[in-house]
């Protein structure tokens, strides 16, 4: 199956890079796929010592290619250790004067609910949240899930296989939303970008009303195929939607390092069909597994001055135009203490943790 090409200084608002070994692998995807930028985004593991570090990393040995947004560290924000605790406040400063472009959150994914049941508009994140919207911070905020990984029946194989599958103990989808309400109450100048349509690419006219009740909203397109699924049920009525809050839509591919870059340009190659064709297509068959749903993919032939917006403009607003410059000592800094905490909790040494491998590169 053939693809349209990315656009020219096309910005790809949601990558991950998990180890600092793959950055070279990262920066062939950026080059041949033709992207100005990726955005990358911190999974922090503590015990691994990892996402932070990582991210610092990689946008220190090549600020021309990267945006870094970072995580925070609940293992630093409640330790008992007077000598280790850190405020989520705290981190967020921290992390933005070593040279992050804004915050990754996934605290309100149901498998991270699962870990650590605090409800985000709890006190425990009131000072945090009062900070980034103080200072601007950006957000890339990820909340739920697909709607029908609540349901046995209806919840594709690779997401159980990747324990996606939810039932009566874990958190309500609703609930998630309710709670993400408060908090956009309460500071109504966070400037957030929410992955994957908020997971509400099946029901347009709930997150158009969404979109109106906070003005500092937006959204991405990283793939979960479902959503481009949902949107081709209604293709005409998805276009219209896309046209009108071609504002408010940001483009991500939810690309990895660790995916074969064949499968990054399939990755990459659906949602650039969707929006640049009109065309009926299915998902190839030699797709990652994350991607196979059966079903026909309806594009939407947006104009050319809506995909420039998506593609680029959008998230040069939210984020800005050029990235942080890295402090590399306060980047060591936040590594050597990642890489000491993933020391004690994993028994490893500290060259061992990924935030070791990250502090032999920023020295060398």
């Amino acid at each position: 199956m053939t693809f349209p090409p990315v656009p020219d200084r096309t910005i790809d608002g949601h990558v991950h890079l998990f180890t600092i070994g793959g950055v070279d692998k990262m920066l062939r995807i950026r080059q041949e796929l033709g992207l100005e930028r990726v955005n990358l985004l911190s999974i922090v593991e503590p015990a691994k010592g990892n996402g932070n570090s990582t991210v610092l990393a990689a946008k220190a040995l090549h600020p021309e290619a990267f945006y870094a947004f970072g995580g925070l560290d609940h293992a630093a924000g409640t330790s008992t250790d007077p000598a280790q605790a850190i405020s989520l406040k705290r981190q967020a400063m921290l992390l933005r004067q070593a040279g992050c472009d804004g915050m990754k959150m996934l605290e309100t994914k149901p498998t991270l609910r699962q870990q650590r049941d605090v409800p985000i508009d709890s006190p425990y994140y009131h000072e945090y949240f009062a900070f980034v919207e103080e200072q601007q911070i950006p957000l890339v905020w990820h909340v739920a899930d697909p709607e029908e990984f609540w349901n046995p029946k209806t919840t594709p194989w690779w997401a159980v296989k990747h324990n996606w599958g939810y039932g009566p103990s874990d958190v309500a989808k609703e609930k998630l939303y309710t709670e993400v309400s408060h908090v956009l109450n309460r500071q109504g100048d966070l400037k957030v970008i929410f992955p994957h349509m908020y997971f509400l690419s099946a029901d347009l006219p709930r997150l158009e009303r969404f979109l109106r009740t906070y003005p500092n909203v937006n959204i991405d397109l990283a793939l979960g195929v479902e959503l481009l699924f949902n949107l081709s049920k209604a293709p005409q009525q998805a276009r219209d939607f896309f046209i009108q809050h071609q504002d408010r839509i940001v483009f991500g591919s939810d690309a990895q390092e660790i995916l074969p870059l064949d499968q990054a340009r399939i990755r990459f190659g659906l949602t650039n069909r969707f929006l640049q064709t009109d065309e009926a297509f299915s998902v190839p068959p030699e797709a990652e597994e994350l991607l196979q749903t059966p079903g026909e993919i309806h594009g939407l032939g947006l104009p050319q001055d809506v995909l420039r917006k998506i593609y680029r403009d959008n998230f040069l607003r939210i984020v800005g135009g050029e990235p942080a410059k890295v402090d590399r000592q306060l980047a060591l800094e936040e590594c050597r203490r990642l890489g000491r905490q993933a020391s004690r909790l994993s028994g490893l040494s500290l060259e061992q943790t990924e935030a070791g491998q990250c502090i032999q590169a920023l020295e060398a």
